[in-house]
């Protein structure tokens, strides 16, 4: 990769770390050159396994010359704090999902990005992969008409029964709004861009819940955040769209995403993967059409959304997953969440504009034709 100044760091060598390691051998734009971890022994494992050249304390990285672009991967309470030290250090970042968990923090350094000129990106990029972006194209060249509603329904028992430390998905800050609701705001907007204003009513069912697995097996947790959460959703647009979060229900048989247009409606997959079947059915139609996907990237391709902002850095072009993007989605769940207190509307502060599409027919590796 040409530009060393667009090198990645990596910081945070937890779990998510490992897909985002292999991006840097699947991407042609990604060139990883160091990792960091408050556990070093983390950082040499990653390392090791992927052949990253050097690994250095978080400090040593942030100030690195030869690092230009800062891969946070830290847990959501760090996201901000981290990402305002690599801006002030002169880098670029792109970030695991929640930009932030607060707005403000989140506004802090995209400010100061902004005076610097330099780039924040944030995950999901799952809205890049072949099933969204099939999805897109569909919309775009008029398939279902008009797009006048849409629903989004991430609905579960909780992590407790598999996670072996779940008590941090019951933290303010985390449940299942902001723990997986970005990915189905996130390919909302993406589809339908921006939302001016949502209500939400929301509940927490069980005040404790109980590890199931584990070491911890046994232990009771706390739960300090809404666990059932339901949104509307008025888009800019005019489409109304419904979403529902939750850790407390036992079974469904809800699509994970439908969009209701006033010539069809689409089905599609669950936004937390890159592919995923998408079924069509139009006016006069007696069944539903199982559509081809039409783009790459249909497994896990977490890194796009990174390839995709260091080449954009490059061509002075914007970048699909970028801050933008994902602070209205986190003012979106705040939002949500603030409605639900309050029992009324609550108008966005923030706005977006859609992603432009990636083109057809990619190689493998690659963000451009």
């Amino acid at each position: 990769m040409s530009g060393a100044n667009l090198s990645v760091g990596i910081i945070g060598c937890g779990n998510i770390s490992e897909i985002y390691a292999q991006a840097g051998r699947r991407f042609e734009d990604i060139e990883i050159a160091a990792c960091a971890d408050l556990d070093p022994e983390r950082a040499k494992a990653l390392a090791k396994k992927h052949g990253i050249p050097r690994v250095l304390e978080v400090e040593e990285l942030l100030c690195d010359p030869a690092i230009g672009v800062v891969l946070n991967l830290t847990v959501p309470a760090a996201h901000a704090t981290v990402a305002l030290a690599a801006v002030k250090r002169g880098k670029h970042v792109y970030g695991e999902k929640p930009l932030a968990i607060k707005r403000r923090a989140a506004r802090e350094f995209l400010g100061l990005a902004r005076e610097k000129k330099l780039r924040i990106g944030c995950a999901p990029d799952t809205f890049l992969g072949a099933g969204y972006q099939t999805a897109r194209k569909l919309l775009d060249d008029g398939a279902i008409g008009e797009p006048v509603g849409a629903t989004a329904f991430m609905l579960s028992r909780g992590p407790e029964s598999w996670h072996p430390n779940p008590d941090f998905f019951y933290k303010k800050g985390a449940g299942p709004l902001f723990d997986i609701g970005p990915y189905y705001l996130t390919v909302l907007t993406a589809l339908l861009g921006p939302v001016r204003r949502v209500s939400g009513s929301t509940r927490i069912s069980f005040p404790e819940r109980v590890v199931g697995s584990g070491p911890l097996a046994g232990k009771k947790i706390s739960v300090e955040t809404p666990t059932h959460v339901a949104g509307v959703l008025e888009f800019d647009a005019g489409a109304i769209g419904t979403i529902c979060t939750s850790f407390d229900v036992v079974a469904h048989r809800h699509p994970p995403v439908e969009i209701y247009g006033t010539e069809g409606t689409l089905v599609l997959p669950d936004p937390n993967t890159f592919g995923g079947p998408i079924h069509l059915r139009r006016l006069g139609d007696s069944d539903w059409t199982e559509i081809p996907l039409t783009f790459g990237y249909a497994d896990n391709s977490r890194g796009v959304g990174l390839a995709d902002m260091i080449s954009a850095i490059r061509t002075g072009r914007e970048h699909r997953a970028n801050g933008r993007i994902a602070y209205h989605v986190l003012d979106l769940m705040h939002s949500i969440l603030d409605a639900g207190e309050a029992g009324q509307y609550v108008e966005l502060a923030s706005s977006m504009n859609r992603p432009a599409p990636l083109p057809e027919g990619l190689t493998d590796g690659k963000v451009t034709i």
